[in-house]
């Protein structure tokens, strides 16, 4: 947080957003990039975390749609901008994004953060 002191406001605070770091994969920055364009906001695309609503033990997987849906940037890369929930930096920090793809498909990955378990499919972790 900083303060900076004007004529018509004795002082005013910015706060200074988290740094995440969440690492974007040269696979995963070229499928955002592609989604994005598609999905008519050229260079824009957010992440989030939502729990999973079929079962009842706390499983949270990644949904990237285009545009910036309200969030603050995390990540740029290849000209692709990340953007997310304020209230989720803390469980991307430090976090890597991966695409695969091949002939039935593809799919993000995103590393797990420390203290979680990897889900099954990639896409999502459970904290423990």
């Amino acid at each position: 947080m900083s303060l900076v002191r004007t004529l018509d406001r004795p002082f005013i605070i910015f706060l200074m957003t988290e740094i995440v770091n969440l690492a974007i994969s040269q696979s995963a920055a070229s499928e955002l990039s592609r989604q994005a364009s598609f999905g008519g906001y050229p260079g824009e695309m957010s992440i989030d975390l939502v729990e999973d609503n079929n079962c009842s033990e706390g499983w949270m997987h990644i949904k990237l749609r285009p545009g910036t849906c309200n969030g603050s940037p995390i990540s740029r890369t290849e000209g692709v901008t990340l953007y997310a929930d304020v209230k989720k930096f803390n469980l991307l920090k430090d976090l890597k994004l991966d695409y695969y793809g091949d002939l039935s498909g593809g799919g993000f990955l995103i590393s797990t953060p420390k203290n979680a378990k990897r889900c099954s499919c990639g896409s999502g972790f459970k904290l423990l």
